[in-house]
Formats: structure tokens, C-alpha cells, sequence
């Protein structure tokens, strides 16, 4: 056994012996990035063991040093990475057992059918998996882009806790690999649009991808479903045409045995649609969308024009200055809503959200 300073170097046949030989019947997951199997350790453990496809010919060396950056981030809704396998031609990461299942079969899946999955576990999933793509993003240096956020690689234990799964694979397994892998894993449903025009995937893309997953927690539908009438083949044009037209009431999941009430669902229809703006530049980073998920106060659309004023005209006192976003509001004695610092926050809400008023 080999300790390392975040966990510990497996033996292949370490690894055989725990999976029963790798065997069908150990096998719980495939996916672009390799086949995962479940393991037990002789000390009686867990195990998720990932033998990795497209690595062919790399280094043992290089493939150690991208595992260590992987292995050395610690979130509490991230997978945690226990240690890795190279021997020979043989890439494997093992990974904490997560027991259960995915966010995928919550929502597409066997357990959709069996099981209750109400409204409260479908939020917290939202945040703990905006909390772990915010870590990644802005709490690390250099910064990870996930890459594939889709609703199969959010694992689900069993207070609904969310962990993040396949986080840094996409640089472990080469920038080219990860775009190719995205194209057959067939999850064109989240991909960002300016991927189809750069080939470039960034942490704005991952924030379009958070807004595709939260659309599904909402809606209970796939990305892309081509057994739906034409219109509703894109679960994104399909969300945006029905809260544009006022018709919001009717996009929460039927099988919700409790309906959200009407400002709960129309909060999280409002962050969904900021995130997948189609000019990354106006989605919101996912620091920001944590505190929408957490605030009481709906969530306003931040407005081109007023970055550019500011651009152009600065501090001059010769041009007015640029509008500011809406002061937070507070609550009055009697229920109302108070601007902290005045201004009519209705009245910017109506201007910015009038396409999407719910």
C-alpha cells in the first residue's frame, strides 16, 4: 500500500480482487469517460472504481500529476477522489461509493417511477451542485471546468445532498477528448451555444449547463426529447415560450405531490433563464447564482446597456451615471417590501423581466 498526502495508489490487482474481476455484475455506471464498477476493500469499504477509456499512450507520470490536482480538492459536494491505478496500459480512479444513484434516474429513471421527489430535495440538489461548481470555479487557483454538468454525473446520497461527479477528467483525459466525449455522450441538450461556434468550453458554459439541470429539477423533463410535439422537443426554447406567454403555473413536474408556491417557482424559473442567456457575457457567475437560490428577493436581469454606459462614460459629471442593480429589499412591519436605499424595484423588474414575467 502506497499513502499519499490526499489518499493511496491501488494495485491492479487490488482492484480485480474487489470488483470480482471487473465483472458484469459489479458493473453500475458507463459513460464517455470510462466504466465504473463497485468495489468492496478488504476493510470492509465502498468503493467506486473507474477504469478510464481514451488514455491510451499517456505518461504514467502525466497521468499522476493531473490525478494529485484532482485528488487535493476536498468540497462537500464533490465526489471525493480516494486514490488512482496505473499500472501498464490501466488508468483507474477510485472514487467514495454514493448510494443513491443519480440525479438522472431521480428524475428520468426507475426510481421516478417508485419513488416520491418532492420539490425541497430537487432545490437542494440545485444549490449543493451550484456551491460545488462555485468552489471550482472561483475558490480554486488555477480554476476547474467541469465541462459535462448534466443530470448522470450529480450523484444523490441520501439526505439529497448532491456531489458532483467526472470533475476534472476533462483536463485529465485531454481538452480535444472531453469536447469529443461530449458530442457522443449525446448531452447536446447542455451544451452552451457558442460551443457550436468556438469549440471552446468554459466555466460560462458550465453555468448554461447548471441552467439546463435546473430546468429538469423544475420541469421533471430531458433537455431534448424528441417524443414531445415539435415544440417542446427543446426543454430551454420550450421553457422560455411558456414563461414569456404567462403560462408558468403549468411547467412544474405534474408529478409533484406538492406544488411550489407561485414566487418559489417563479424564483427559480427567473435564475434558470439567467443562466442560459445565449450571450455568455450576460450569465451570471455561479457565486452569484448561489445567492439567488438563497435570497428571499426575486432575481432581476442585469441589463446590457448599463455595463456599456459605464464603459464609455465613467464618472464624468458631464453624462449621467449609469443606472445601479436594484438595492436588496427588506421587510416593513406589515408585510411589505422596502427598497433598502429607495427606487422602485418593480418598476426595473418590469423593464428588465417583461418577456419573462411568470
Amino acid at each position: 500500500m502506497v499513502q499519499l498526502g490526499w489518499g493511496r495508489w491501488y494495485s491492479l490487482k487490488e482492484l480485480d480482487l474487489a470488483t470480482n474481476g471487473f465483472c458484469e455484475d459489479s458493473k453500475i455506471g458507463e459513460g464517455g469517460y470510462g466504466v465504473v464498477f463497485k468495489g468492496f476493500l478488504p476493510d470492509g469499504s465502498v468503493v467506486a472504481v473507474k477504469n478510464l477509456l481514451n488514455n491510451t499512450g499517456q505518461a504514467e507520470k502525466e497521468f499522476r500529476v493531473e490525478v494529485e490536482a484532482i485528488g487535493k480538492v476536498r468540497h462537500k459536494n464533490l465526489v471525493r477522489l480516494l486514490g488512482y491505478c496505473a499500472e501498464s496500459c490501466y488508468r483507474m480512479l477510485v472514487y467514495e461509493y454514493v448510494d443513491n444513484g443519480n440525479l438522472e434516474d431521480w428524475l428520468h429513471g426507475f426510481s421516478s417511477q417508485t419513488q416520491a421527489f418532492p420539490w425541497e430535495a430537487r432545490m437542494k440538489i440545485a444549490l449543493g451542485t451550484a456551491k460545488a461548481l462555485t468552489y471550482l470555479h472561483e475558490a480554486l487557483e488555477p480554476k476547474v471546468v467541469h465541462r459535462d454538468i448534466k443530470a448522470s454525473n450529480i450523484l444523490v446520497e441520501g439526505d439529497w445532498n448532491a456531489k458532483i461527479s467526472d470533475f476534472g477528467l476533462a483536463k485529465l483525459l485531454g481538452s480535444e477528448k472531453s469536447h469529443v466525449t461530449t458530442r457522443v455522450m449525446g448531452t447536446f441538450g447542455y451544451v452552451a451555444p457558442e460551443y457550436a461556434s468556438t469549440g471552446l468550453l468554459n466555466e460560462r458554459s458550465d453555468v448554461y449547463s447548471f441552467g439546463v439541470l435546473l430546468m429538469e429539477l423544475i420541469t421533471g423533463r430531458d433537455p431534448v426529447d424528441y417524443s414531445r410535439p415539435p415544440g417542446e422537443v427543446n426543454l430551454v426554447d420550450w421553457l422560455k415560450v411558456m414563461v414569456a406567454n404567462r403560462h408558468s403555473e403549468d411547467v412544474a413536474d405534474p408529478r409533484l405531490q406538492v406544488k411550489p408556491t407561485p414566487r418559489i417557482l417563479k424564483k427559480a424559473l427567473l435564475v434558470a433563464i439567467r443562466c442560459v442567456d445565449p450571450d455568455s457575457l450576460r450569465r451570471p457567475k455561479m457565486g452569484h447564482v448561489v445567492h439567488m437560490l438563497e435570497a428571499d428577493e426575486l432575481p432581476y436581469r442585469q441589463e446590457k446597456a448599463q455595463s456599456e454606459k459605464r464603459s464609455t462614460f465613467g464618472n464624468s459629471p458631464h453624462h449621467h451615471q449609469a443606472p445601479t442593480k436594484p438595492a436588496p429589499l427588506s421587510r416593513r412591519a406589515d408585510g411589505k417590501e422596502n427598497e433598502v436605499n429607495g427606487g422602485d424595484k418593480h418598476a426595473i423588474y418590469k423593464q428588465n423581466w417583461k418577456k419573462y414575467e411568470v
